[in-house]
């Protein structure tokens, strides 16, 4: 009985921990190992001054770190992120003819939909995010993925959007 009762509550555990993250993707893409990437402005959804700036560079790093050297970042001059005038359409447009014009084949982008601390006694970061990979020379999405993520009361919100992060680009394997 102890060891059931053990097992238990390890499984209720497990389910509250996997609760916290809701993640949906396409399959893993298969990517061509020698082609050149951008990251594209990551629009911002929330009332958060730069979110969209701090999940960008997240993703930045993460995809550097998985060994993806050939990536580009926009220029700063095409970012238009502001409190008063938030223009993502337009920036995504002009960034994605910007990509195209660097010959790059894959161009990374997406939106933060979440970045905050929740209100109340515990105040959980709370992180939600998407990401999406365009071949340029088709124009397809390649790759996209949604999530959302929450993390305890005394967690940086930045290490749950790096988390969250982390498993959304879990289905890019960029070239090593």
């Amino acid at each position: 009985m102890k060891k059931t009762t053990r097992l238990f509550v390890f499984v209720v555990l497990a389910a509250c921990i996997a609760g916290c993250t809701v993640i949906d993707r396409t399959p893993e893409a298969k990517l061509d190992p020698g082609a050149k990437w951008v990251l594209l402005p990551m629009a911002n959804h929330t009332e958060t001054p730069q979110a969209g700036l701090r999940a960008e560079a997240i993703v930045e790093t993460l995809l550097r770190s998985d060994g993806l050297m050939q990536l580009e970042r926009y220029p700063a001059s095409l970012d238009a992120e502001s409190l008063f005038d938030p223009a993502e359409r337009k920036t995504q447009e002009k960034a994605l003819a910007w990509a195209k014009m660097q010959k790059a084949r894959y161009a990374v982008g997406g939106s933060v939909d979440e970045w905050r601390y929740k209100v109340g006694v515990d105040g959980e970061p709370a992180v939600g995010m998407a990401v999406s990979v365009t071949d340029l020379e088709s124009g397809a999405v390649v790759y996209s993925a949604s999530g959302g993520k929450t993390g305890w009361s005394r967690e940086a919100l930045s290490a749950v959007a790096q988390k969250l992060a982390r498993e959304l680009l879990a289905g890019v394997r960029p070239p090593r």
